[in-house]
């Protein structure tokens, strides 16, 4: 299995840009200490040639710029690009499928509710459902969107997206929000980039992976609130923090 991590930042990128937080001054001042990236995303691959995108980041078109692997090769209009799997809907997740709207046959695979939301988003009109085909895929059922490959979703505690909440905002465990294990050639990785608590369900699943990439929006719960950024906690936001009695640091 090859992965390349085509980015690690949270929903804005590093530095966002409108930020002046500490640690984004630091980004645009160009201080050696830190290092701009693009909003998460995953693109794995069996055999090195069809690669499949663990959702379409707003950076998308950048990230395949530096990434030699995923820039078109051979006929006028081609890609290596095979595939993208959503874990939810949230708009750094969703963003970069309209960069991919040029007629070019892709699969793209997620939950019945992040597929429909897609279905619902006139925009996302531009990905031609004649070249595009959407597959849903079920909590726990198992794929093999390519030879050697194969991939499981299963829930993980998140919310719906901010453009979809209402008054209140309930954390729930369904296939709104999901992780992902994916296995070929014995190995197995787990990627959750969204998740708002570790249960004792949840950290068991995750015994044995070789590799685990998991949430990392913020390192304590109330850092945005501390800055003056937003009222919101991590925990409001959906995500679980990294640092704290019950950070994922910790479990």
């Amino acid at each position: 299995m090859r992965v390349l991590v085509l980015g690690s930042a949270a929903g804005g990128g590093f530095p966002q840009w409108n930020c002046r937080c500490p640690i984004c001054c630091l980004a645009w001042a160009g201080d050696p200490r830190v290092t701009a990236r693009t909003q998460s995303s995953l693109a794995v691959s069996a055999d090195g040639k069809a690669w499949l995108l663990f959702n379409a980041s707003p950076d998308l078109r950048q990230q395949i710029m530096s990434t030699p692997a995923l820039q078109p090769k051979g006929e006028a209009r081609s890609t290596p690009i095979a595939g993208v799997f959503l874990t939810n809907g949230d708009v750094d997740h969703i963003g970069g499928l309209l960069s991919l709207r040029e007629q070019q046959p892709f699969t793209l695979y997620g939950s019945q509710t992040t597929l429909s939301l897609i279905a619902k988003g006139s925009i996302f009109g531009v990905l031609d459902p004649r070249v595009v085909k959407q597959i849903p895929v079920g909590i726990d059922q198992i794929i093999g969107p390519q030879a050697g490959l194969t991939l499981r979703p299963f829930a993980v505690p998140g919310k719906v997206p901010l453009f979809l909440e209402g008054e209140t905002v309930e954390i729930a465990e369904t296939e709104t929000t999901v992780g992902l294990e994916i296995a070929a050639g014995g190995k197995r990785l787990v990627y959750i980039p969204g998740c708002a608590d570790l249960n004792a369900g949840l950290v068991a699943s995750l015994s044995g992976a070789d590799l685990l990439f998991f949430d990392g929006t913020t390192f304590t719960d109330d850092e945005m609130v501390r800055l003056g950024l937003s009222p919101k906690t991590a925990a409001r936001m959906g995500h679980l923090a990294i640092d704290g009695p019950r950070g994922s640091l910790e479990r």
